[in-house]
């Protein structure tokens, strides 16, 4: 048993390189998840790394579809007939690998119908052995539809739309040096298997904006980016404040000086028409 464990160990190493993610569970069935269009490894080795060259293993979907099938060098790769629509040309073993027991085989361009479950049968063996593989995969999420709802002179209210991802996605705004942003509560729909996601922020200032989709569980992330000019304010509302009462004071500084000035230019005029006067009477 320990064998088997220190194979499956391995193969989480290896598939993990390549974006693959395998897990057990406390059923005894691993799970395995890849994003659509990529390849594959369903493992199956036996506990005791017996030859498997000369034996018989059998790999079906579901408890029907027949994916590969290997009898002492004969497999559907090679002239045996029988193997389903869906995976032919699509499926090969580890040929290499077979003296060491490793059965484990290899999906090529996986299709989201491909998901489901995988035995892989002994049948002849004593006793009979049979491995059981979840194969889960994901359709990576669409890129992001983002759009300006509303905006005024002050703010701007964003809008993503994430449609028809086949695993849910973690929606997020940021802005263009990565930090999150808060949103509203993101309206979530289901039809057909699929996610559809809509989120909305509000905004404040001028940036370049983007929504970002994340599955964790294969490793992918796209984003959509959007730019928004906010008008900014050059005075704040204190100095509006003060420069208004100020503009106040200003100006009945100036009314009084004008009236000063006349008041004076009036004095000065009466007192030269006197002047004038008394010099007519001489």
């Amino acid at each position: 048993m320990s064998t088997a464990w220190e194979f499956l160990f391995f193969c989480f190493c290896l598939l993990t390189a390549f974006g693959i993610t395998l897990t057990p569970n406390g059923s005894g069935v691993v799970r395995v998840v890849v994003k659509e269009g990529s390849d594959a490894i369903l493992p199956c080795s036996l506990s005791t790394k017996e030859n498997a060259e000369s034996k018989l293993f059998d790999w079906k979907k579901d408890g029907r579809k027949e994916v590969f099938f290997y009898d002492a060098g004969l497999h559907y790769n090679n002239g045996r007939p029988g193997q389903d629509q869906q995976f032919k040309g699509r499926v090969s073993h580890f040929q290499d690998e077979l003296k060491y027991g490793n059965a484990s085989i290899k999906i090529r361009n996986t299709k989201v119908t491909d998901s489901g479950d995988y035995s892989c049968d002994f049948p002849r063996l004593q006793p009979r052995q049979i491995f059981h593989i979840q194969l889960v995969v994901v359709g990576a999420s669409p890129e992001p539809y983002v759009k300006t709802l509303n905006q005024t002179q002050d703010v701007a209210l964003l809008q993503c739309e994430v449609l028809g991802a086949s695993s849910k996605p973690t929606v997020e705004w940021q802005d263009s040096a990565g930090n999150k942003l808060p949103a509203e509560e993101p309206q979530v729909s289901e039809r057909g298997g699929s996610f559809y996601i809509i989120l909305q922020t509000t905004v404040m200032k001028t940036d370049n904006y983007r929504c970002v989709a994340t599955q964790e569980e294969i490793r992918h992330q796209i984003y959509t980016e959007i730019y928004v000019y906010i008008c900014e304010k050059l005075f704040s509302k204190g100095d509006v404040t003060r420069w208004f009462f100020g503009g106040i004071i200003l100006g009945a500084v100036i009314v009084v000086a004008v009236l000063a000035l006349l008041v004076a230019t009036k004095f000065i005029t009466v007192r030269r028409n006197k002047a004038v006067e008394r010099q007519g009477n001489r």
